[in-house]
């Protein structure tokens, strides 16, 4: 590699430390590389999904929740239908499936977020009913008219508190606040070594506690769709979403058809950074679509993106190494709380990543983690970049830092002492290979300043490793520790029989039933009247059959997790 800031070569990286990952004509720095979008971008002629035309378009608001934690007693749509321009109120009950998770489509997960929830809201701002009206002011108004009977519920915004005994139940189906992995455990578990016989033997014991505040994505561009009628009793949705199939198959299942009668068009995405991936605009769009026979929008303002955008997670851990006076880690625990929020979406998920990435680019004989999906009465949490694990290093470097200012050691010259070697034994039980980071420790205390002693320059990831820290270790301690029962592990945790069950979605298997539609996006057609809606909605429904789930999975595999 050469040094960019000087005429020389700094340090000469070895083609063997990335013979698998790039290709030799690789070398774009420095080039004018003009971006494939880039035209369109800076001249305004990218069509965004908002930039679609619709005669008769009709706008889509949300009533949403004031409160953190309640109970729907009683939902009263009648005065917003008699609002000017309000062509139809929908509620709960009129989305053909109204519970659903993301990671449902991975067969990882138990649905259990409604898209317009009639029972319980479980965070500030979750929608209770969707106002269709010509105009957007109309729907805006129309929805602050929606009058809803609440039972205010107690609630925790707090992961620690949250997992308390007698602590507010977000869910239903994880009573303790707690996602249960592989119907096994409350939290994901890592087990590598004896780490407590090594705490114990370790010259220094050194703690460290790191928390991650959620974060916005702020995309410039808002989340939105436009759903309209299609011929052959098709519907045709615009939209920002930055995961076509997943929010195809999220319509699809949620509305009960078959994604052959869903037209999707994606594209130009206006910022998304992960805060687009689980959108549910696409299904209420076209479920507005449906119900007027009338080209639908749906979309947030800014407001609504920073309150029920779904955020990256907040994340709390507790990081204890075991060292010893040389600089050697040989044992590290951790502790993790991933705040997901009201509901699952992909948390879950983000741990199983964060888990798999644990200890660190270290070589450590001895490693524990327990780490927990915790639900909170806060915004539910997604993705963003670097998702599931951005968050834990961020934990892991500052702990280094930590521990090289109590060993009284150089922090660089700690990880590089540290540092997987070619050959070395992970954690997971897989050998290190292509191991960088001896190289670019060094090279950024060369950038730095840091004089680095004779043996740390001439260390390398190709060398010292292997051999003795190759082999895994005699022994593994495990243990039973949050086990539950109740659920099984076929292919995902399911609750073992359907009256354990304490909240299966209303089935409606049939698509609510339209207007004729209006032919293409530059025809209009007659709206129902308001009074063909719903006036008012007693709660709770009676308990139903959760449905089994139908069409096809589109996902066969994600970090090792097999489909039905």
């Amino acid at each position: 590699m050469k040094d960019m800031t000087t005429s020389g070569p700094m340090v000469e990286f070895r083609k063997d430390l990335f013979a698998d990952e790039r290709d030799d004509n690789l070398n774009e720095v420095g080039k004018p590389t003009r971006r494939q979008d880039i035209v369109g971008h800076v001249t305004g002629r990218s069509p965004f999904f908002d930039d679609h035309r619709f005669d008769g378009l009709l706008h889509m608001r949300c009533a949403r929740s004031p409160h953190h934690h309640a109970r729907i007693r009683r939902i009263d749509t009648s005065a917003a239908e008699r609002m000017p321009g309000v062509v139809r109120v929908l509620t709960g009950r009129d989305v053909p499936v109204n519970l659903n998770t993301l990671l449902s489509l991975l067969d990882f997960g138990l649905d259990d977020e409604p898209i317009l929830s009639d029972r319980k809201v479980a965070y500030m701002g979750e929608p209770v009913a969707a106002v269709i009206a010509a105009t957007e002011a109309e729907a805006r108004a129309a929805a602050s008219a929606v009058r809803v009977d609440w039972e205010v519920l107690p609630h925790v915004l707090d992961v620690e508190e949250a997992i308390k005994p007698g602590a507010p139940a977000v869910l239903d189906i994880y009573p303790d606040n707690k996602f249960v992995y592989h119907g096994k455990y409350d939290h994901q578990k890592l087990r590598y070594g004896d780490v407590e016989t090594a705490l114990r033997q370790a010259d220094h014991v050194i703690e460290g506690r790191y928390q991650m505040s959620p974060i916005e994505q702020a995309p410039i561009e808002t989340c939105g769709a436009i759903a309209a009628p299609e011929q052959n009793d098709r519907y045709v949705c615009y939209t920002s979403t930055q995961a076509l199939f997943f929010s195809l198959g999220t319509a699809a299942k949620v509305l009960s058809i078959p994604s052959s009668r869903l037209h999707f068009i994606g594209g130009t995405v206006g910022g998304g950074f992960g805060g687009k991936v689980d959108s549910i605009h696409e299904p209420l769009a076209i479920l507005g679509a449906m119900m007027t026979g009338r080209p639908v929008k749906y979309a947030w303002d800014r407001a609504e993106e920073m309150q029920v955008g779904a955020p990256r997670g907040a994340e709390r851990w507790y990081v204890t190494d075991g060292v010893m006076n040389d600089g050697r880690i040989v044992a590290r625990k951790f502790t993790g709380y991933f705040d997901a929020g009201a509901y699952t979406r992909l948390s879950s998920y983000a741990i199983i990543k964060g888990v798999g990435h644990l200890p660190g680019p270290y070589t450590i004989p001895n490693v524990s983690a327990n780490v927990y999906c915790v639900y909170t009465n806060r915004t539910p949490a997604t993705a963003m970049r670097g998702f599931g694990i951005t968050g834990v290093d961020f934990a892991i470097e500052a702990h280094m830092d930590k521990v090289a200012e109590a060993v009284g050691m150089n922090p660089v010259e700690l990880r590089i002492l540290n540092a997987y070697r070619d050959g070395d034994m992970k954690a997971h039980r897989r050998l290190a290979k292509n191991c960088a980071l001896i190289e670019c420790a060094q090279v950024v205390a060369e950038k730095a300043g840091i004089t680095l002693s004779p043996q740390m320059k001439a260390a390398s990831s190709l060398k010292d490793g292997g051999g003795a820290r190759a082999e895994l270790p005699r022994h593994t301690v495990t243990d039973q520790d949050g086990r539950v029962e109740g659920f099984t592990a076929t292919s995902y945790a399911r609750k073992g029989s359907d009256s354990a069950s304490p909240t299966p979605p209303a089935a409606r298997p049939s698509p609510p039933a339209a207007p004729r539609p209006a032919a293409g996006p530059q025809a209009a057609s007659v709206p129902q009247s308001p009074s063909q809606a719903a006036t008012a909605h007693e709660t709770p429904e009676p308990m139903r059959k959760k449905p089994t789930r139908s069409g096809p999975m589109r996902f066969s595999s994600l970090s090792g997790f097999r489909r039905r």
